[in-house]
């Protein structure tokens, strides 16, 4: 008999998933509460969220650093764009961004999953600016100076802003739910063993390949749906603004404050990213500045970020997603 049990969830596992769950609760009914303003802001606040949690995901569960997800941005505004045009609700099309979104992502992975280290993340910069190119050589998508979102004048303000406001909610709640679904499952097992030694995991019959075009694909999706909300919350798309590299650095700057390779760490640095963002947008260029400075000094001091100091000191996860040993003599699992 072994002297120890193996166990793959315990029940103060969902105390995050919980906290979450009210949390959300209480967005739902933002728009009753709250002033037109507030709810604007954290459209833009969730739409961050949903795309750093997307660039973790892939970075770092993944191992992928990608410096190109702005190219499923564009891809999901353009795709309701141009659903809108089709005389599709534009709210509907954000679903339809999203399963785009993650075609793209899958045709794409087969060139980009030639390239390793830092091929991969200049590679993927090079396809997401192909991919602008492309949209502003069709006419009908407006070429480059872009076009309008059609189909939503003829609804109410106030109510347009409200249901902007819950689907950006859904996308970010959607993105961070898939997260944690994933990697609680056989693939974040995979994701564990290609971490520790991709070598030595694939020898040990690990799917590397298969595991890394899934997570590449659930993170375009996710892109894909902010740019669908982004493409709401403004009612035009302009190419060169959509498929801005801007988007990826957002991702990283707040990954990187946040912490890496947590699921919390994008919160965090959302809120944090977030915080700054209001507080010096009136700066000008020591805004960028700033932000800079900010960044670096996260990089050397903090290499896992704001939520790897708070897990090295208090062991805290909101949502914990590895396996659990219960020892004979401990009546709670203990976390690995």
């Amino acid at each position: 008999m072994s002297d120890f049990q193996l166990r793959r969830s315990a029940r103060s596992e969902w105390t995050g998933p919980s906290a979450m769950g009210v949390i959300t609760i209480i967005l739902i009914v933002m728009p009753f509460v709250a002033y037109q303003s507030v709810t604007g802001d954290l459209i833009t606040f969730f739409v961050l969220l949903t795309i750093a949690s997307m660039w973790n995901l892939l970075a770092g569960f993944g191992g992928m650093v990608s410096i190109g997800q702005q190219a499923y941005i564009g891809i999901g505004a353009y795709t309701v764009i141009g659903l809108a045009d089709a005389g599709i609700d534009p709210y509907m099309a954000v679903a339809f961004a999203v399963i785009l979104a993650a075609l793209f992502s899958w045709v794409t992975s087969w060139l980009a999953f030639r390239l390793r280290g830092d091929y991969f993340a200049v590679g993927t910069w090079v396809i997401a600016e192909v991919y602008r190119l492309i949209v502003v050589k069709i006419d009908v998508l407006g070429g480059p100076s872009g076009r309008p979102l059609t189909g939503m004048p003829d609804i109410d303000r106030t109510l347009r802003a409200a249901m902007t406001y819950w689907t950006a909610l859904a996308v970010a709640v959607l993105c961070i739910l898939a997260c944690y679904l994933l990697l609680r499952g056989p693939v974040g097992l995979a994701l564990t063993a290609m971490r520790d030694d991709e070598v030595a995991a694939e020898a040990n019959g690990v799917n590397v390949m298969h595991a890394k075009r899934i997570v590449y694909l659930v993170s375009g999706a996710g892109c894909g749906g902010a740019g669908g909300v982004l493409a709401l919350d403004a009612l035009s798309v302009q190419p060169d603004a959509i498929f801005d590299v801007k988007w990826a650095a957002y991702m990283i700057f707040i990954v990187v404050i946040g912490g890496i390779g947590y699921l919390e760490g994008p919160i965090l640095g959302a809120i944090i990213f977030f915080a700054l963002q209001q507080a010096l947008a009136d700066y000008g260029t020591w805004y960028l500045i700033v932000l800079g400075l900010i960044a670096a000094a996260a990089a050397i001091k903090l290499p896992r970020g704001l939520w790897g100091l708070v897990d090295d000191k208090a062991g805290l996860r909101l949502f914990p997603i590895g396996y659990h040993v219960r020892l004979p003599d401990q009546r709670q699992p203990e976390a690995r």
